[in-house]
């Protein structure tokens, strides 16, 4: 296939990844190499705040291939080096060190990065949650503390705090909202998702907001809370949202703002796509989205690969999600709760006043599913609390914008 004769790829992540697999998929023989800022070839993300920090998988099974099918994309590796400017009229992507890589065609896939707190956040015992080596960390630290108070209810906090007390640590899981993941899935679902950690022994301290870190010799002791209340701490988690990764693009022409901004083809400017957790792209139907979830990242990895080898068509995916915390499984298609889109930011909903109804089983019976509708009077969103089935089948209505009223009268009972 025709196109560019020399593709960089910044980001060894599961979107550049996919998006290098998609251009050897489409016959494209130019010269490829991938960038990465972390040593390890990629690996997946989601089953670091699970099976990782549990101790029920080692590091290497969260590769996502193995080497010989890296060696088959015939591709130069650059890892364990990040990238840190970009000049779009030259062609070139600088490296720490100096070293420079002109392209014809370029992949922007450098995810996110943790949100910090604004002071005290150095101390010893404080810690974030992105990388493996992030993940191998934190699992040591949990496993040495008996107090863990993890800043931040969403996801990558609910998920870390079920694990934290599976580990036997005493929990106290704390953000300024009403309740646990409120934002990406609404009230009734964060009501539920607050009594669940509290059933399993979490002390869950909603509506309330961290002064700042308290810390002795160097390390961590303890949390001040807005209220005054000091909650003791020998580990803290800081799970407050991210950030897209776009540092080093400043003063490189692109647009960014929240993400690196593309059009309906993930395209940023002439020869340039972005994917995965950095990108925001206009959504024909949603608008502009930047969603933060595994699935996009590979599907929109492929989407922007098509795109510079002139083969690209809109990217309209439906967004999809899920969490896994105790014995709970939730999914959710499109865009859910208050925010901006299923999973955006590890989810932020739609910002649309989107009103929710259970279509399918009972929440006080642990098993429910139901559908979001936008102001339009169109279903915008599913999801469901352990009905797998439900939610797989409640993802048409998504797909097809169907009538609110409608959908709701004749789905899954």
């Amino acid at each position: 296939m025709s196109g560019p004769s020399e593709i960089v790829v910044v980001g060894a992540s599961a979107a550049g990844l996919t998006a290098a697999e998609a251009l050897r998929c489409e016959g494209w023989t130019g010269r490829l190499t991938l960038v990465g800022d972390e040593s390890h070839p990629p690996y997946d993300r989601p089953p670091l705040s699970k099976q990782v920090l549990r101790g029920s998988w080692t590091p290497d099974r969260t590769a996502l291939r193995r080497d010989d099918h890296l060696a088959g994309l015939d591709a130069r590796w650059l890892l364990g080096r990040a990238a840190t400017g970009l000049d779009a009229a030259a062609r070139t992507v600088t490296l720490a060190g100096g070293q420079v890589l002109p392209y014809d065609g370029l992949v922007i896939a450098t995810g996110v990065t943790p949100r910090s707190l604004p002071q005290r956040h150095e101390l010893g015992g404080v810690h974030v949650l992105r990388t493996l080596d992030d993940a191998l960390a934190l699992r040591e630290g949990l496993l040495a503390a008996a107090s863990v108070v993890i800043v931040g209810a969403g996801f990558l906090g609910s998920e870390a705090a079920a694990v934290a007390v599976e580990l036997g640590a005493d929990v106290t899981l704390v953000d300024p909202l009403p309740a646990p993941m409120i934002r990406q899935l609404g009230p009734l679902v964060g009501d539920l998702a607050a009594r669940l950690h509290t059933a399993h022994g979490v002390r869950v301290r909603t509506r309330t907001g961290v002064e700042r870190l308290a810390g002795e010799d160097g390390r961590v002791v303890g949390v001040v809370l807005d209220d005054g209340t000091l909650v003791p701490a020998d580990l803290v988690l800081v799970a407050i949202g991210s950030t897209p990764s776009t540092g080093w693009l400043t003063g490189s022409g692109l647009p960014l703002g929240d993400g690196v901004e593309c059009d309906e083809l993930c395209r940023a400017a002439p020869g340039v796509v972005a994917a995965g957790d950095v990108a925001s792209w206009h959504h024909r139907d949603l608008g502009r989205l930047r969603v933060e979830h595994r699935m996009n990242a590979t599907e929109q990895g492929t989407a922007a690969a098509l795109t510079l080898l002139g083969a690209g068509r809109p990217f309209t995916p439906v967004p999809y999600f899920w969490t896994d915390q105790y014995d709970v499984k939730i999914q959710a298609y499109g865009v859910t709760g208050t925010g901006r889109g299923a999973g955006a930011g590890r989810g932020a909903g739609t910002g649309r006043g989107a009103e929710f109804r259970v279509v399918a089983g009972d929440p006080a019976e642990g098993r429910f599913a139901g559908l979001y509708g936008g102001a339009d009077g169109r279903v915008v969103g599913a999801m469901s609390w352990n009905m797998p089935r439900e939610a797989r089948a409640l993802r048409r209505y998504v797909a097809e914008r169907a009538p609110w009223e409608e959908a709701t009268a004749h789905a899954v009972g």
